[in-house]
């Protein structure tokens, strides 16, 4: 007797776990879309993505999110990337478990208790260092043009998952030896670092980039109860006016966010392809 692929058994419940789950992301998203197109007693129109880009606070909002997004993604980097690796190489299990408990604590505490902490920080500053040289700095990090208090927020709320990114690059690689082949050839400790374990962390860096980048450009309860307006601040204002408009600009910002992955996974899919053929 001939023997069933197991295969064909897993397929048809494959195809059917990946239609439902098809349908429970689409359905949503066509509803919204359908939402914003047929206007009452205008039929089938495109006014309310036409306004988007007349609306006021748009572009200065969308700005504001987009640089807040990337001075983010910088500073995780910069802040979770180093030590990641130092504790690989060290191989100390215990500085392992101290970095991933300090990595994974913002999980733990609520949104609303940080900004409550922050903002209590911002308020008895100004009136405790009035007459010091770190008055300008807690009037600094407020500026409405460029928040940095939200950029310090948002790597906080962002550290687990730009952290977790990270590990999971690590756990993949031999940095170790990777770094001690580069040190017997002759490289110094920074180079060995540059040019052989980042190129091998692209695709953890940029997933990391990316999980910080959605955060920034769908986070509301800080920048709302601080008092800034970015992206989605102005979207939930918006929407008072307009629920038609809201509901087009959430759409947007969704494409937005999903342009940004594509582009973020096209660039480490031809940087890939270009150091194999190179080789």
């Amino acid at each position: 007797m001939a023997r069933l692929n197991p295969l064909s058994r897993v397929r048809p419940w494959r195809a059917a776990v990946l239609l439902v789950a098809g349908l429970y992301f689409l359905v949503p998203l066509a509803s919204s879309a359908w939402f914003t197109l047929d206007v009452p007693g205008q039929g089938l129109t495109l006014s309310s993505y036409t306004q988007i880009f007349s609306a006021e606070g748009f572009t200065s909002s969308l700005l504001l999110s987009l640089g807040l997004a990337a001075a983010t993604v910088v500073l995780s980097l910069l802040l979770t990337l180093p030590a990641a690796l130092a504790v690989r190489l060290s191989g100390s299990a215990r500085l392992r478990a101290v970095l991933e408990v300090v990595c994974t604590l913002p999980l733990v505490v609520p949104p609303v208790a940080l900004v409550a902490g922050i903002g209590t920080v911002l308020k008895w500053g100004p009136e405790q260092l009035a007459t010091t040289p770190l008055y300008a700095t807690f009037v600094a990090v407020q500026n409405p043009s460029f928040p940095l208090v939200l950029v310090f927020a948002y790597v906080v709320m962002a550290l687990p998952f730009t952290y977790r990114s990270l590990d999971a690059g690590l756990r993949a690689l031999d940095v170790r030896t990777l770094v001690e082949a580069a040190r017997d050839l002759g490289a110094s400790w920074p180079r060995a670092v540059v040019t052989v374990v980042l190129p091998n962390l692209r695709t953890a860096m940029l997933n990391a980039s990316f999980l910080a980048l959605a955060l920034v450009l769908g986070e509301f309860t800080a920048a709302s109860l601080l008092g800034f307006q970015p992206f989605a601040v102005w979207i939930v204002q918006a929407s008072g006016a307009n629920a038609q408009l809201s509901v087009a600009v959430s759409l947007l910002s969704l494409v937005l966010t999903w342009a940004l992955l594509l582009a973020l996974t096209g660039l480490a899919r031809n940087r890939t392809s270009s150091r194999k053929d190179s080789r």
